[in-house]
């Protein structure tokens, strides 16, 4: 870990991209903590996450729907609104605001090291 610095999580967000913006803000073993700046993105079409570990993500600002395989509805997600999603439970991001800031928290022992394949 690195000395206590102050993070802002609401400075240099981006008003639009072709692409998220994902900062690592702690990374440690069974343990990754993560700013997401979605500006409209979505899943890719019949795409859904399977991860090994666990995440509990809130959005901070914005807002979006979030689709879990096994719900026929996406649930909508405002700011202060937090979900926590189990290992392998397949999910997908329908819908975001411009923009919508997350704080997404990954743990777990099956958690990968940042930039392992």
């Amino acid at each position: 870990m690195q000395p206590t610095h102050i993070i802002r999580l609401f400075a240099d967000l981006p008003s639009s991209g072709p692409e998220e913006l994902v900062s690592v803000l702690l990374s440690a073993p069974g343990l990754r903590v993560e700013r997401i700046v979605s500006t409209g993105q979505a899943s890719p079409p019949g795409f859904y996450y399977d991860q090994p570990h666990a995440e509990w993500v809130a959005v901070l600002a914005g807002s979006a729907d979030l689709r879990f395989a096994d719900e026929a509805q996406p649930r909508r997600l405002e700011a202060g609104d937090a979900v926590l999603i189990a290992p392998h439970r397949r999910h997908r991001v329908e819908r975001t605001d411009s923009p919508t800031v997350w704080l997404a928290i990954h743990f777990g022992p099956d958690l990968a090291p940042p930039g392992a394949a």
